[in-house]
């Protein structure tokens, strides 16, 4: 009969330590939330929190990519180009700046004023 009863304290004991446990494992993470302003209220960068703040953050979107500023090249350019692809790095900087400016020109409406 000694051993039923210590059985049942030694269970009756192991539940409280683990309900306490449980509750100081919530309560050292809600400090922690609380403390860095959740995880939700950052946008990836250490320290600043987001404008959304505790709210639900808006999932990251990439930025689209940026493609060659040459007429008719698909290819996607690269800062170790010189911001235009592969193909044309070797274009001088002059005519990549003149096809800039048409496509400027051309996306505002405006006919490109080039004399080529």
């Amino acid at each position: 009969m000694a051993t039923d009863i210590r059985s049942i304290v030694d269970e009756f004991v192991n539940q409280v330590v683990a309900a306490v446990e449980e509750e100081s494992v919530r309560r050292v993470q809600a400090a922690v939330v609380n403390a860095f302003g959740g995880l939700a209220g950052t946008d990836g960068r250490r320290g600043r929190a987001s404008s959304a703040g505790q709210g639900a953050a808006a999932p990251l979107r990439r930025r689209p990519k940026q493609l060659c500023p040459v007429p008719g090249c698909t290819g996607v350019a690269a800062p170790v180009f010189g911001m235009v692809c592969a193909k044309h790095k070797d274009m001088p900087k002059a005519k990549i700046k003149e096809y800039r400016a048409q496509r400027r020109a051309a996306k505002a409406g405006r006919p490109s004023s080039s004399s080529s």
